[in-house]
């Protein structure tokens, strides 16, 4: 995989005690909306490519959008200042954007030279006249998505305290090759890729806590096998592979142990094992089917999908003590719990009027919400690494594809095609 560098540029427009002016900072989306004046990004030197700027803007955009956290001014209102190169506070015409209502701006350059691509991105505070933060992205012209997301990252990071999500990747089931195999795409949807070819079914894929492994189940042998492999060498090795069911691979955040069910005393039950494969804790151990482990973030407990008490529900057990309590108390069915990174809550799905929809609850069993509305089914939901968005499978509009949504239930929109089926999304942790 290609080897791209990021040069952070240490700018500062102001000295500290300016600083400590009104601050831009938000936290979640609908608390407040920040008029934001997103311009086109302008050739330095080198070559001109109306397609770079295009693309960059076009990405970064989007990501900013899908925050919930900002209100574009509209580009057609811009003055003469967005067509003038200013990477510097001193550069910028501040009454300008102040007088279109806008309180931060995006502006920035690009170089090509050949197919090496530079680009220069800086974030202003409007209010207070000054830069708050700059990067300087040098790479290949194929780069400049990774580029603009890297910088979506950073905007978030400077007016929330923490950085976006757009940087990871998004793992899921598509039957696009004529097989149900694993992909991997951006987390807009675009740059696809298969990395599986095992001509078989392949289900539930789940990254490991530092995102360089996914864990899968394949019926390659014409078993339910659980494998993991390596995103950037390709290597690929069945780890879990006893007689039954080796599903819904999770490995734990210290990447020592994977919590799976197997089904190889005959009921399926929820085990620990170590990435070798051997067997080194039974989980859990009742009449009825237990499934679907997802691990909390300090590695202590265990949510998880049991009948034990008739219908299936979410239960939390602890992994030092064994104590096991039920989560959820509504509905008859429901499954695929995913624990939040902030780890105070947990998001899953209900089959409730014929369909599924998706849900979360707090870790206590209290403030249970609904977020999926409408037609269709919604289910298999994963959080984004910073807990802000939710990333899930619907065929609400045909056939099976992926989507994500705030962790309120606002800004869905799909992000793969209807002409295959995709499911079992999960998002990898920062890259």
């Amino acid at each position: 995989m290609l080897r791209w560098f990021i040069v952070c540029l240490i700018c500062c427009a102001l000295p500290w005690s300016a600083l400590a002016a009104t601050e831009i900072e938000i936290s979640s989306p609908g608390e407040q909306s920040i008029p934001l004046a997103l311009t086109w990004f302008l050739p330095n030197q080198g070559s001109q490519s109306a397609r770079v700027a295009a693309e960059f803007n076009e990405v970064l955009d989007a990501d900013l959008d899908l925050s919930g956290l900002f209100r574009f001014v509209s580009q057609a209102a811009f003055l003469d200042d967005a067509e003038h190169v200013g990477l510097y506070s001193t550069q910028v015409n501040f009454p300008q954007w102040r007088m279109l209502g806008a309180e931060t701006l995006i502006k920035g350059t690009y170089s090509l030279d050949g197919e090496t691509l530079v680009v220069e991105a800086r974030l202003f505070d409007v209010v207070n006249r000054r830069l708050l933060t700059g990067r300087r992205y040098v790479g290949e012209r194929k780069d400049v998505r990774r580029m603009a997301h890297a910088f979506a990252d950073l905007v978030l990071k400077e007016l929330t305290g923490e950085a976006g999500p757009f940087s990871a990747r998004i793992a899921y089931i598509s039957d696009q090759s004529g097989d149900k195999e694993l992909w991997l795409m951006d987390v807009d949807g675009k740059r696809p890729l298969r990395l599986t070819n095992h001509r078989s079914i392949v289900l539930n894929p789940d990254f490991s806590p530092r995102g360089k492994e996914v864990l899968f189940t394949s019926y390659r042998a014409n078993n339910p096998d659980l494998y993991r492999k390596e995103i950037y060498s390709g290597k690929e090795a069945k780890i879990s592979y006893k007689q039954g069911l080796n599903v819904a691979g999770r490995m734990a955040p210290n990447e020592r142990e994977i919590a799976l069910t197997l089904s190889k005393d005959g009921n399926p039950e929820i085990y620990l094992i170590g990435t070798s494969g051997r067997v080194r804790k039974r989980v859990t151990d009742s009449w009825g089917i237990d499934s679907d482990p997802s691990w909390s973030p300090d590695g202590s407990r265990l949510a998880f999908i049991s009948n034990r008490q008739g219908n299936p529900h979410v239960f939390i057990t602890d992994i030092f003590s064994g104590k096991t309590e039920r989560l959820t108390r509504r509905g008859k069915y429901n499954a695929t719990p995913a624990w939040s990174p902030k780890g105070d809550r947990i998001a899953f799905t209900r089959q409730e009027g014929g369909r599924f929809d998706i849900y979360t609850i707090n870790t206590d069993g209290s403030d249970e919400r609904r977020l999926s509305f409408g037609p269709g089914n919604s289910e298999h939901p994963r959080w984004s690494p910073d807990g802000r968005f939710i990333i899930y499978s619907s065929d609400k509009a045909g056939n099976r594809a992926i989507y994500v949504m705030r962790t309120d239930g606002t800004g869905a929109r799909r992000l793969t095609d209807t002409k295959s089926d995709c499911r079992h999304p999960a998002w990898s942790p920062r890259w």
